[in-house]
């Protein structure tokens, strides 16, 4: 039986099964032995990962990468052209990009790799069309945007949600608060800082049964299901941030503009009228979180016109340092920072020190 039986065969049970206390155990061992044919899937035995294929292998430049990703014609190259200014063969009939297009934009200082994925059909996850490629790229971005029709937003929004999630991209999310460490013997040791409504020991062992661990400890320490277990066992899940991307708003009225407002990670724009592009970079600078530093030669004014750009998380002087050159570090005395980082402006400080957004820095060197 092939590998797309087996998870049609197990997706068809989990349907069937009612759930309730009674049946998590059941469904919980569904999952995982989905989960491990789902990773067999990508990574087939004796191939490296399923390859990103000819025209996906692109370069990583600038400071961050943006991917668009949606069904055929819902307007991404144009929003890439229109955007980056880059010729990204744009037609009415489907199917116009067939390799990933890079086009790079320069926002607030900082410059922003944006990636046309090909249009992403149903059952990319299992192989279909060029859909395992185009995930493989989408797994590499620092936020996704899911370019959307206004006219059929949700079918669409769902379906690509499975294929991502079927992938390991988990969208706006947080990785689980589970503890997960594996041990030589002792048996499963099960604790739970708070109440469970999904998960208790039975479940989780049998989860791990189902991977071949016997020995372990696991601490969850939010209220978990076995989605979350699953996730913190396989260990190659991403957590990327999202834009949903209404497009062709020119053809909805205002009422309706008005409630796709409300909805969560959304911005409602028109690729062909460049409407409300403005919003769409700002969030998309909200949700890529990349803060800049900006650098002063000693005993002149600072340069506002290139900040070196920092990813969120990686934002101490020695991350500074290393980004200019691996070697800097070594030479490194200590710095001056102006800013909201530091107490007095300036302030003496060492390679650890946490920088912020649009703090000033100038290196003292040994």
């Amino acid at each position: 039986m092939s590998i797309l039986a087996k998870i049609a065969e197990i997706e068809n049970e989990m349907a069937r099964t009612q759930k309730n206390k009674a049946t998590a155990h059941h469904l919980g061992l569904l999952k995982a032995r989905l989960a491990k044919l789902r990773r067999e899937l990508i990574t087939p035995k004796g191939g490296s990962g399923g390859g990103t294929g000819e025209g996906f292998d692109v370069a990583k430049t600038g400071d961050a990468r943006v991917g668009f990703i949606g069904f055929p014609s819902v307007g991404k190259s144009t929003l890439l052209s229109n955007l980056a200014g880059v010729y990204s063969e744009v037609a009415s009939y489907e199917f116009t990009t067939l390799t990933t297009v890079p086009g790079v934009i320069r926002y607030k200082g900082a410059k922003i790799q944006l990636l046309d994925l090909p249009g992403i059909i149903e059952g990319a996850k299992d192989g279909k069309g060029r859909g395992r490629q185009v995930i493989a790229v989408a797994r590499t971005c620092n936020l996704i945007l899911i370019v959307l029709d206004v006219l059929k937003p949700l079918v669409h929004k769902k379906l690509i949600e499975h294929e991502l999630e079927g992938f390991g991209i988990r969208l706006n999310k947080q990785p689980p608060n589970i503890g997960f460490k594996k041990k030589d013997k002792g048996g499963i040791n099960f604790t739970a800082t708070c109440a469970q409504s999904e998960l208790d020991a039975e479940t989780v062992k049998s989860i791990l049964s189902e991977y071949k661990i016997h020995n372990a400890d696991i601490t969850l320490r939010s209220d978990s299901t076995a989605d979350d277990l699953i996730d913190v066992v396989e260990g190659n899940r991403v957590y990327i941030p999202c834009i949903y991307v209404l497009n062709k708003i020119d053809q909805i009225s205002i009422e309706e503009l008005d409630i796709i407002y409300k909805v969560p990670h959304c911005v409602p724009i028109s690729a062909h009228h460049h409407w409300n592009f403005d919003d769409l970079l700002e969030r998309m600078w909200d949700y890529l979180q990349l803060v800049r530093i900006y650098t002063k030669p000693k005993g002149q004014l600072p340069d506002y016109t290139s900040p070196v750009v920092l990813p969120n998380g990686r934002t101490s002087v020695e991350d500074f340092c290393l980004k200019i050159h691996k070697n800097l570090i070594k030479e490194f005395k200590y710095a001056l920072v102006w800013g909201s980082s530091v107490k007095h402006n300036p302030q003496k400080v060492g390679k650890d020190h946490v920088l912020e957004d649009e703090d000033v820095i100038q290196l003292v060197k040994k």
